[in-house]
């Protein structure tokens, strides 16, 4: 039934009475037909309206004695619409289990008064309460854009292809993708993000490159490996030719001897589907969908990157699949229903893995009892207005992506790896035109 041709509970009710006049007389064929007219009309079940028409009708609500008021009192939806900014408005599903923690967190940086009935309030709302609270917060994602087909190297053959299974339990098995921010053309060079994603945790990595030359991706390599804070078992990229080359692959050999590499089958993006997720959660949802292509560019958004490393990973929920149930339809047919787990920050499933030293762990801890996460997404965006106001790059004028190698790290230095960086500046031969 189309909403606008849904009754309210009044006309539902008087119509009802006059039918349950009809029903009394008519036989059981005859009560079979209302029933059908009944359910046709009002869209109630047939075991509720078989309830009513046996129970007396009146055509009005009877009015309650005392009208009930709202649960929640404005304190409590207002910090509910805190907790959702602070954490870039999550769903109700993996805003709620977190709520009661990112109260007292923000209570701590002065953000939110962390009264007793407050906190108490926040932990006995449902997860519809919280939806409902929610639909008052602005939402705007703007759409992911499906990534382009790439033909398979032949420098696949021997690699294993497949999918990592999604109930893998052991972290360091990680998907690797590249976004392209190409805006409407995809001619030229520009700007594109490695990502690369747990399995296990839903840790994330990104980085910023300008173009896709071995150079770049390398230096990309040796960024985020410099930042994983537990070992590496799997890189599991597609069989796009900017990861399978010869020079990529000997610096895989050389770095992550012991690393397995494998990658998904040619046209079946699913292969890939956790880091394929996080396209349009992390680096669309942040950075849209315009062009960028000049080296000051990728320097920002790295820098970008650097603060929601610390944002995505120690404060923002998300889910995971805990498994895949079988439910029957029909004869020899069967419906997948996914069971997900409790919403959390990837550093909580880490804690469970005990895949990181203890000393980085505390380190980890630290870094978030010490981080306003309001400020942080504030910094964010603030760094995403100066990308979007950094002109772009004038036809014909070279830019050099040496100047984007090697970059200091933003990042505390207690919390990264020491890796060897081997780049040299040299502008001659790394100029490329845009």
């Amino acid at each position: 039934m189309h909403p606008e041709e849904q009754m309210n509970f009044t006309e539902r009710r008087k119509y009802l009475a006059v039918m349950s006049r009809r029903y009394q007389k008519a036989s059981p064929r005859e009560r079979s037909a209302l029933l059908n007219e009944m359910e046709a009309v009002t869209g109630l079940h047939r075991k509720s309206l078989i309830r009513l028409m046996n129970s007396p009708l009146s055509p009005q609500r009877k009015p309650r004695r005392t009208e009930r008021g709202p649960i929640y009192g404005p304190d409590v939806r207002s910090a509910v619409l805190l907790i959702a900014q602070a954490l870039d408005y999550p769903s109700a599903e993996r805003l709620q289990p977190v709520r009661v923690d990112m109260a007292f967190h923000l209570a701590q940086h002065g953000q939110l008064d962390g009264k007793p009935h407050l906190l108490t309030s926040l932990g006995a709302m449902s997860v519809s309460t919280v939806r409902r609270i929610l639909e008052k917060a602005p939402r705007d994602k703007p759409r992911p854009v499906p990534p382009a087909r790439n033909r398979k190297p032949a420098l696949l053959e021997g690699i294993p292809t497949g999918r990592i299974p999604f109930n893998i339990g052991q972290p360091g098995h990680l998907e690797v993708d590249l976004v392209h921010h190409c805006g409407l053309k995809a001619s030229g060079e520009y700007v594109l993000t490695l990502q690369l994603v747990d399995v296990a945790t839903g840790w994330v990595e990104l980085w910023a490159v300008l173009g896709r030359s071995y150079r770049v991706m390398e230096d990309a390599f040796r960024q985020v490996l410099r930042r994983i804070p537990f070992p590496i078992r799997e890189l599991h990229p597609d069989n796009n030719s900017a990861f399978f080359n010869a020079h990529l692959l000997r610096f895989w050999a050389e770095v992550l001897p012991a690393v397995v590499i494998s990658c998904s089958r040619p046209y079946r993006k699913n292969d890939n589907r956790f880091v394929e997720e996080r396209n349009p959660f992390l680096v669309r949802s942040w950075i849209g969908d315009d062009r960028l292509d000049t080296r000051a560019q990728t320097i920002l958004l790295n820098r970008i990157y650097e603060r929601l490393w610390i944002y995505a990973h120690l404060f923002l929920p998300v889910m995971r699949i805990r498994e895949k149930v079988q439910i029957p339809i029909g004869e020899g047919k069967f419906r997948t229903r996914r069971v997900y787990d409790p919403a959390r920050p990837p550093l909580e499933r880490l804690e469970e893995t005990g895949a990181v030293p203890p000393q980085r762990w505390e380190r980890l801890r630290r870094l978030r009892d010490a981080t306003n996460p309001l400020q942080l997404r504030q910094e964010m965006y603030d760094l995403i207005e100066q990308l979007f106001s950094l002109p772009g790059a004038v036809p014909g004028v070279t830019e050099n992506i040496f100047e984007t190698l090697n970059l200091p790290s933003g990042l505390p230095e207690e919390l990264l790896a020491p890796v060897t960086l081997s780049f040299d500046r040299r502008p001659r031969s790394g100029n490329i035109i845009i």
